[in-house]
Protein backbone atom coordinates (compact mmCIF):
# COMPACT_ATOMS: atom_id res chain seq x y z
CA UNK A 1 0.00 0.00 0.00
CA UNK A 2 0.64 3.55 -0.80
CA UNK A 3 1.42 5.78 2.35
CA UNK A 4 -1.92 8.83 2.03
CA UNK A 5 0.26 11.58 0.24
CA UNK A 6 0.70 9.64 -2.62
CA UNK A 7 -2.62 8.84 -3.21
CA UNK A 8 -3.93 12.38 -4.20
CA UNK A 9 -2.85 14.01 -6.76
CA UNK A 10 -1.17 17.35 -6.45
CA UNK A 11 -2.83 20.44 -7.92
CA UNK A 12 -1.00 23.42 -8.70
CA UNK A 13 -2.23 27.20 -8.89
CA UNK A 14 -3.22 28.41 -12.64
CA UNK A 15 -0.60 31.21 -12.60
CA UNK A 16 2.07 28.24 -11.97
CA UNK A 17 0.71 25.53 -14.85
CA UNK A 18 2.44 24.89 -17.90
CA UNK A 19 -0.18 26.78 -20.35
CA UNK A 20 -1.29 25.27 -23.25
CA UNK A 21 -1.04 26.54 -26.85
CA UNK A 22 -4.66 28.06 -26.44
CA UNK A 23 -3.65 29.86 -22.89
CA UNK A 24 -0.93 30.98 -24.60
CA UNK A 25 -2.47 32.58 -27.56
CA UNK A 26 -4.95 35.05 -24.97
CA UNK A 27 -2.20 35.47 -23.51
CA UNK A 28 -0.45 36.73 -25.89
CA UNK A 29 -3.91 38.28 -27.08
CA UNK A 30 -3.99 40.46 -23.86
CA UNK A 31 -0.57 41.56 -24.03
CA UNK A 32 -0.99 43.31 -27.50
CA UNK A 33 -1.89 46.74 -27.61
CA UNK A 34 -4.22 47.97 -30.28
CA UNK A 35 -3.21 51.75 -31.14
CA UNK A 36 -6.59 52.07 -33.25
CA UNK A 37 -8.69 51.30 -29.89
CA UNK A 38 -6.47 53.44 -27.87
CA UNK A 39 -6.48 55.78 -30.27
CA UNK A 40 -10.20 55.83 -30.58
CA UNK A 41 -10.69 55.25 -26.62
CA UNK A 42 -8.40 58.72 -25.80
CA UNK A 43 -10.70 60.61 -28.97
CA UNK A 44 -13.56 59.59 -26.65
CA UNK A 45 -12.16 60.96 -23.55
CA UNK A 46 -11.04 63.93 -24.99
CA UNK A 47 -14.63 64.93 -26.72
CA UNK A 48 -15.69 64.23 -23.77
CA UNK A 49 -13.51 66.29 -21.81
CA UNK A 50 -14.47 69.25 -23.99
CA UNK A 51 -17.90 68.52 -23.76
CA UNK A 52 -17.55 68.45 -19.75
CA UNK A 53 -15.71 71.96 -19.64
CA UNK A 54 -18.07 73.73 -22.13
CA UNK A 55 -20.80 72.43 -20.02
CA UNK A 56 -19.57 73.51 -16.84
CA UNK A 57 -18.77 76.88 -18.56
CA UNK A 58 -21.82 77.53 -19.60
CA UNK A 59 -23.10 76.74 -16.42
CA UNK A 60 -20.52 79.41 -14.86
CA UNK A 61 -21.68 82.01 -16.99
CA UNK A 62 -25.35 81.30 -15.90
CA UNK A 63 -24.61 81.32 -12.09
CA UNK A 64 -22.46 84.66 -13.10
CA UNK A 65 -25.31 86.11 -15.02
CA UNK A 66 -27.68 85.18 -11.71
CA UNK A 67 -25.54 86.86 -9.43
CA UNK A 68 -25.58 89.81 -11.85
CA UNK A 69 -28.98 90.24 -12.02
CA UNK A 70 -29.63 90.26 -8.10
CA UNK A 71 -26.42 92.80 -8.04
CA UNK A 72 -28.74 94.68 -10.49
CA UNK A 73 -32.28 94.36 -8.48
CA UNK A 74 -30.02 95.47 -5.39
CA UNK A 75 -28.69 98.59 -6.74
CA UNK A 76 -31.95 99.18 -8.56
CA UNK A 77 -34.04 99.08 -4.98
CA UNK A 78 -31.24 101.55 -3.40
CA UNK A 79 -31.18 104.42 -6.30
CA UNK A 80 -35.22 104.22 -5.70
CA UNK A 81 -34.78 104.94 -2.17
CA UNK A 82 -31.62 107.37 -2.48
CA UNK A 83 -34.01 109.37 -5.23
CA UNK A 84 -37.07 109.06 -2.85
CA UNK A 85 -34.49 110.60 0.03
CA UNK A 86 -33.27 113.25 -2.66
CA UNK A 87 -36.97 114.13 -3.49
CA UNK A 88 -37.87 114.53 0.41
CA UNK A 89 -34.65 116.46 0.60
CA UNK A 90 -35.35 118.93 -1.67
CA UNK A 91 -39.14 119.41 -0.24
CA UNK A 92 -37.73 120.46 3.10
CA UNK A 93 -34.53 122.24 1.39
CA UNK A 94 -37.69 124.76 -0.50
CA UNK A 95 -39.77 124.70 2.49
CA UNK A 96 -36.87 125.55 4.89
CA UNK A 97 -36.30 128.64 2.59
CA UNK A 98 -39.77 129.84 2.11
CA UNK A 99 -39.22 133.85 3.43
CA UNK A 100 -42.75 133.40 5.17
CA UNK A 101 -41.35 130.56 6.90
CA UNK A 102 -38.21 132.03 8.01
CA UNK A 103 -40.42 135.26 8.78
CA UNK A 104 -42.76 132.99 10.72
CA UNK A 105 -40.09 131.80 13.20
CA UNK A 106 -38.38 134.78 13.45
CA UNK A 107 -41.28 136.42 15.09
CA UNK A 108 -41.88 132.98 17.24
CA UNK A 109 -38.84 131.24 18.38
CA UNK A 110 -36.91 134.50 18.06
CA UNK A 111 -39.17 137.15 19.49
CA UNK A 112 -38.69 139.65 16.86
CA UNK A 113 -40.64 142.41 15.62
CA UNK A 114 -41.39 144.65 12.94
CA UNK A 115 -39.37 147.19 12.49
CA UNK A 116 -40.61 150.76 12.69
CA UNK A 117 -40.00 153.57 10.20
CA UNK A 118 -36.91 155.16 12.07
CA UNK A 119 -35.03 152.22 12.72
CA UNK A 120 -34.56 151.57 9.01
CA UNK A 121 -31.15 152.64 7.80
CA UNK A 122 -30.54 152.39 4.10
CA UNK A 123 -26.64 151.71 3.06
CA UNK A 124 -25.16 154.59 0.69
CA UNK A 125 -25.21 153.24 -2.23
CA UNK A 126 -29.16 152.30 -2.14
CA UNK A 127 -29.62 156.36 -0.44
CA UNK A 128 -28.59 158.27 -3.38
CA UNK A 129 -31.64 157.15 -5.14
CA UNK A 130 -29.34 154.53 -7.77
CA UNK A 131 -29.35 151.08 -7.83
CA UNK A 132 -27.11 148.77 -6.18
CA UNK A 133 -25.57 147.44 -9.18
CA UNK A 134 -24.91 151.30 -10.70
CA UNK A 135 -23.55 151.86 -7.33
CA UNK A 136 -21.03 148.76 -7.65
CA UNK A 137 -20.08 149.75 -11.15
CA UNK A 138 -18.97 152.94 -10.50
CA UNK A 139 -17.11 152.01 -7.42
CA UNK A 140 -15.45 148.99 -9.10
CA UNK A 141 -14.86 151.76 -12.38
CA UNK A 142 -12.77 154.22 -10.34
CA UNK A 143 -10.30 151.04 -8.29
CA UNK A 144 -7.13 150.44 -9.93
CA UNK A 145 -6.67 147.97 -12.99
CA UNK A 146 -4.56 144.91 -10.44
CA UNK A 147 -0.94 144.66 -11.95
CA UNK A 148 -0.64 141.99 -13.64
CA UNK A 149 2.14 139.21 -13.22
CA UNK A 150 3.96 137.62 -16.14
CA UNK A 151 4.06 134.03 -14.89
CA UNK A 152 -0.07 134.27 -13.87
CA UNK A 153 -0.54 134.92 -17.80
CA UNK A 154 1.46 131.43 -18.99
CA UNK A 155 -0.94 128.78 -20.20
CA UNK A 156 -0.51 125.82 -17.99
Amino acid sequence: MKPACYAMPIQMSPGLRPGSTADQQIAQFHRESDRRRLHAMMAVVAAAGVVVAIVLGLVGLRMEQLRLSYRIDTLRTAKADVEERNRRLRVEKASLQSLARIEIEARTRLGMVTPTGNQIQLAREFAGGGTASAALGERTAAAPAPARDPASQMVR
